[in-house]
């Protein structure tokens, strides 16, 4: 189990740190204004979809139905037909009318700005396609255990950016997002090579070719598997995808604020989401396969034992890095983006998002673990109302922060949703289940270890204060 972890961990945080360096030299760049604005709305929907079926959501239906099926290579086939035809056709709908694309992602831009930003929108889009195909790869990959060159290829699209940012260098801002949306497309083609020659390692074209090569003769074969397939699918995308989709609406929200309001939002949420991928995604990966194997062996025992193991590794870092996000903050920030034409005022606001982020961090990674024995035991569509019922109680709390708190009552709404959300996953896994894995030793020491790291911290800040 903690190989895989590892695995996962490990090049998901070399990938992140690119992607840290990719957004510093993005904020040198671009500072918080129209045009970062702008680049991150183009890049934000392409960015959903990738989240939604690359952290789990497809993973989590693909790999059961695919063990299961008895033609497998043309159950493969089928699948990956449909949804490239579907996200294609999206695809070219959106580069026909970008500017009402546009609209839909950010409806608080004036039709000036909307006009501006529409090109990138068109541009940015193409990454869809090419990500859902990674992402199809990498199922395939995981069915046979190999993680390795998932969790690693996200480098290349940061590695890709980075790469636009130096050619741009000293172009006007215009300039610069061009040069970036054209970096998102070539990163994702990069990913899609890296993910085709590891396919090719591991022998899964034979099958893939021969599902397309039969595929219109067997095509009824895997009629019934494919409609249980998109029944369980889209509740679980759903069920997966409540965070993001709060970020998404996060941006449609901010778009009314002041102009750098959606920056400082992708700012903290980039910083956010390194433990929350690092830990908490890179656990629920590793361990699915193996819970979802027990479950099905009803060997619920083993299953518990998987679950406990993993809570306490989870538990530790998250709050570990909750305590750590807090109260370093600024810090954070300040080290990360404040220069060129990020400002003393912007890391201020960054560093208030960020907080109301990370207090939603320990929920929300713990409930990605808990979710999956929902998904183990094909209880999507009970995910699925708890995330609707999450996003419900985000969408109140967002427009009851907004005005008060701006960006900060924003990432605050999200947090609130983790909690109820956390809270519900809890009840569905069952109250006393939960309360057998918590009832230990570990409980003390993880609440001595908080106030002992609380205290380190703070007497680092001061001490930190005076070097700044």
């Amino acid at each position: 189990m903690f190989k895989a972890i590892f695995t996962n961990s490990f090049g998901i945080l070399f990938s992140r740190v690119l992607g840290f360096l990719r957004d510093m030299l993005t904020a040198s760049a671009l500072g918080a204004n129209i045009y970062s604005d702008i680049f991150f709305v183009a890049f934000k929907l392409p960015n959903l979809f990738r989240r939604i079926f690359a952290e789990g959501a497809f993973t989590q239906v693909f790999i059961p139905a695919y063990a299961h099926s008895k033609h497998k290579g043309v159950f493969g086939a089928n699948i990956f037909l449909l949804f490239l035809s579907i996200i294609l056709t999206l695809t070219l709908l959106v580069n026909i009318l970008p500017s009402l694309a546009t609209e839909l992602i950010a409806v608080g831009f004036d039709a000036a700005t909307i006009e501006l930003a529409a090109p990138y929108v068109a541009i940015n889009f193409w990454y869809l396609p090419l990500i859902f195909a990674v992402t199809f790869s990498s199922a395939m990959l995981q069915y046979k255990r190999h993680f390795a060159t998932t969790a690693f290829s996200t480098a290349l699209l940061n590695i890709s950016l980075i790469g636009a940012l130096f050619l741009s260098q000293d172009k006007s801002h215009n300039e610069i997002v061009y040069y970036l949306s054209f970096g998102v497309v070539i990163g994702g083609i990069l990913q899609l090579v890296a993910h085709l020659v590891a396919l090719h390692h591991l022998g899964l074209f034979k099958p893939l070719a021969g599902g397309l090569k039969y595929f219109r003769q067997k095509a009824n074969y895997v009629k019934v598997e494919t409609q249980k397939f998109k029944k369980q699918f889209f509740p679980a995308m759903w069920g997966n995808s409540t965070p993001q989709v709060s970020a998404f609406l996060d941006t449609f929200l901010a778009s009314f604020l002041a102009s750098g309001s959606i920056s400082y939002l992708y700012y903290g949420n980039r910083i956010f989401q390194l433990p929350l991928a690092i830990f908490a995604i890179a656990t629920s990966i590793a361990l699915f396969p193996s819970i979802a194997r027990y479950i099905k062996n009803n060997d619920e025992q083993k299953a518990r034992a998987y679950m406990q193991r993993a809570f306490w590794f989870l538990a530790y870092l998250l709050t570990a890095s909750t305590i750590g996000g807090y109260i370093l903050s600024y810090e954070i920030i300040w080290l990360l983006f404040e220069r060129g034409s990020f400002g003393a005022n912007d890391t201020l606001v960054t560093a208030s998002v960020l907080q109301m982020y990370m207090v939603g961090l320990l929920p929300l990674g713990l409930q990605k673990l808990f979710l999956l024995w929902l998904y183990a035991n094909e209880q999507q569509m009970r995910a699925a109302k708890i995330a609707t019922y999450s996003l419900l109680f985000y969408i109140f709390s967002a427009l009851a922060l907004i005005t008060p708190m701006g960006a900060s009552g924003l990432a605050l709404a999200g947090t609130i949703s983790g909690f109820i959300g956390f809270g519900m996953t809890i009840k569905a896994f069952g109250i006393k289940n939960f309360y057998a894995i918590v009832a230990s030793k570990n409980a003390l020491y993880l609440l001595g270890g908080s106030v002992v790291l609380t205290v380190l911290l703070l007497l680092f800040k001061d001490f930190i204060a005076t070097i700044i």
